[in-house]
């Protein structure tokens, strides 16, 4: 086990990667009530097409598998798990994102009984032809209710309009159809391929000793057999640098319509560095022009073009990434052709010092506020670490950048061809 002290943000993390590939961190703060667990797979809603753990030849499952596998994980043959975890006085969860699937837990009391628990349900798999059939109502159900959700419908119209055919553009929990044709054989494929402890990350951050807390995760793994695993072969179409469409509306019953302005933002085989940078400059650059202290907020504001359901989001992943821009606005059209020529202005805008000096003091202290929440950290450490990156070091990485490094992005960050527009509308 290593032993990792962060002096500027007085931390301490240990690692160990065990036998069995599992790779474990445990960021101990004694002085907390308050431990959480969180047990993640670098699997997502877009890998459909793979190579399955001793197979040769790639096949492609169902929309919706990784999202519905998570779902299953919980219902065991004689019990549902969050009933063992609330006798156990935790609170637990999970999610499902395009790209890592993570189970969670967070308690006050039996702390290693929790962590056992969670390990140990995660890789117990057991899925049943009845089952599987029960669960596609009730996940039919979520789908349909997301389908009523006008926020919801503006972003995955968004990232239909961005995207060509990555399946980051198909909705995390696959479709009412889909998920009719998944079986009991999808899941364990999917499930023996991508949740083999080489895959994974073990994060628990609290009240715990670590020593302790490692003899207990190592004994568990022990005791438990996996066979060897090569690496995974996923398969992505091949995706334009342009959008897919330039304007996507969707009819909906809302009282107020909605306008999302989407950014493109392709990774293009960046290594760690390269990522890290884009990611960073990316985030800080759309916080400093659309914030409610910048600029281009201020003129939607005093444009009447927004309200106080107005957002801005940027993601970058390994094989892509999207910025938006949107809200409820009376003038989707004003707001849209607005935002799209802010946007395209930044190519000749330069940056002041004192901006970008800005800009950096106001990411570190983002991140150094988000440090006091250990679901925070757990899920951006676990994130990063992905990538080869380590995130209680990105506070050095946002100091080190240049004035030319954000003069650069922005007079690179963004082409027409990488912008579209989706509306939700109602009917007439």
């Amino acid at each position: 086990m290593k032993k990792q002290f962060y002096k500027h943000i007085n931390e301490t993390i240990y690692k160990d990667t065990l036998d069995n590939g599992l790779t474990i961190f445990l960021l101990p703060r004694r002085d907390m009530e308050k431990t959480f667990g969180i047990f993640s797979t670098e699997y997502g809603s877009i890998d459909q097409t793979f190579v399955p753990i001793g197979a040769n030849e790639e096949i492609t499952v169902p929309e919706g598998v990784a999202h519905f596998l998570e779902h299953k994980l919980f219902e065991k043959e004689d019990r549902d798990v969050f009933a063992d975890f609330s006798k156990q006085g935790a609170s637990a969860n999970a999610y499902t994102s395009f790209t890592n699937t993570a189970y969670l837990f967070s308690a006050t009391a039996n702390i290693e009984k929790n962590i056992e628990t969670l390990l140990d349900f995660v890789q117990d798999p057991y899925f049943s032809k009845e089952s599987v059939e029960k669960e596609k109502g009730i996940i039919a159900q979520e789908i349909m209710m997301y389908d009523d959700q006008p926020q919801w419908q503006s972003f995955m119209g968004t990232m239909k309009s961005l995207y060509h055919h990555h399946p980051v553009n198909i909705d995390i929990a696959g479709t009412v159809e889909s998920i009719q044709t998944i079986t009991e054989n999808d899941l364990y494929v999917c499930y023996n391929t991508f949740y083999h402890p080489e895959n994974m990350t073990l994060f628990v951050a609290g009240n715990f000793d670590p020593e302790q807390t490692m003899t207990l995760i190592k004994n568990n793994q022990h005791k438990k057999e996996f066979p060897p695993m090569n690496d995974i072969k996923r398969k992505f179409p091949d995706e334009p640098m342009g959008v897919a469409m330039k304007e996507h509306t969707i009819v909906m019953p809302v009282s107020i319509p909605r306008c999302t302005v989407g950014i493109k933002e392709m990774p293009s085989d960046l290594s760690a560095e390269q990522f890290l940078k884009k990611d960073l400059l990316q985030s800080m650059i759309l916080d400093h022009y659309f914030s409610k202290g910048g600029s281009f907020y201020q003129q939607l504001y005093e444009d009447n073009l927004i309200d106080d359901s107005f957002s801005f989001s940027t993601t970058l992943e390994k094989t892509f990434g999207y910025s938006m821009i949107g809200g409820n606005t009376n003038k989707p059209d004003k707001f849209a052709e607005t935002v799209t020529n802010l946007l395209l202005s930044t190519k000749n805008t330069l940056l002041s010092t004192k901006d970008i000096q800005k800009m950096k003091n106001k990411q570190i202290g983002q991140l150094l506020r988000g440090m006091n929440s250990l679901e925070f950290i757990a899920n951006n450490y676990i994130q990063y670490h992905s990538y080869g990156l380590d995130f209680l070091k990105i506070i050095d990485s946002i100091q080190t950048l240049s004035e030319d490094d954000f003069q650069k992005f922005t007079q690179e960050w963004i082409n027409e061809d990488q912008l579209t527009v989706c509306k939700i509308v109602s009917e007439e």
